[in-house]
């Protein structure tokens, strides 16, 4: 059983959950790094962090798993693993997700591809977040006597992966805004569920995020952050959302739970 704490991070083959998997790792954190289909690209992102962990004086573990969290039984297999691997778990990070299939206008939307897309965007960390929580109680109230011999308490944490879109309407991404938006209310529900067993609940919000599922709209965010579309004018990165994740993950905001990070270089301020 290891004494590093120890984050499962889904979606973390490429782009923002690649990012939030190095800065975990320049943290300390042993890490179960989830990908769907590209095992390529979660074997580069296990061994950079590794990498990256030595260089900021660190010694971790980083494992890869695969699993759909769309699918019951991918979820299952992954706790499962986690817990083989490492015997413990302090964070979850919900970063899963795929976009609009299509992205067609609402009033042509499929209902096969809403469904697809809602099993990933929210079914999937709904009901991963419940495993997690519950294995989270359990070594909460087996007092972790286990985990390590430093007196440090353990203050599991879950994170939720949101979007801009999820109030910043695009009618050729219904569905996705929809998921986005719909992961607002379940951080909420489940940091109010969870508080009295110590468990904190976060929604970290991305504005526009430099990564190879924005590079073919490179151009249009270009100008549209020269001409002010967010305060910061510039994109933002996934070591931008991967820091946001670590300081909730060295517990630097003890007393907030349920609460909207946002890293959007201030695009959710309303100004005249």
């Amino acid at each position: 059983m290891t004494s590093n704490p120890v984050a499962l991070i889904t979606g973390a083959s490429r782009g923002i959950g690649r990012g939030i998997a190095l800065e975990l790792a320049k943290a300390g954190h042993d890490l179960v790094v989830n990908f769907a289909g590209n095992a390529d690209g979660a074997r580069a992102t296990a061994a950079d962090c590794v990498a990256a962990a030595k260089a900021a004086g660190k010694a971790i573990r980083a494992e890869i798993c695969q699993g759909d969290v769309g699918k019951a039984a991918d979820r299952e297999r992954l706790i499962a693993f986690t817990r083989e691997q490492f015997g413990r778990l302090d964070l979850l990070v919900n970063n899963a997700g795929i976009t609009s299939i299509g992205r067609r206008d609402i009033l042509e939307a499929r209902e096969d591809e809403f469904d697809a897309l809602m099993a990933i965007n929210l079914k999937g960390p709904y009901f991963l977040s419940q495993l997690a929580a519950n294995w989270m109680i359990e070594l909460t109230n087996s007092q972790l006597s286990t985990l390590n011999s430093q007196p440090a308490r353990y203050r599991p944490k879950i994170v939720i992966v949101s979007s801009i879109s999820g109030y910043a309407v695009s009618t050729n991404r219904g569905d996705y805004c929809l998921a986005k938006a719909a992961l607002g209310m379940m951080t909420r529900l489940y940091a109010t569920r969870l508080a009295d067993h110590g468990i904190n609940v976060f929604e970290v919000c991305p504005g526009v995020i430099a990564s190879d599922m924005t590079a073919p709209v490179k151009e249009k965010y270009d100008k549209l952050f020269a001409e002010g579309l967010a305060p910061i004018r510039r994109w933002g990165t996934p070591e931008d959302v991967g820091r946001a994740v670590t300081a909730i993950a060295l517990d630097y905001l003890p007393y907030s739970t349920g609460e909207t990070i946002n890293v959007d270089g201030g695009f959710h301020v309303r100004r005249l």
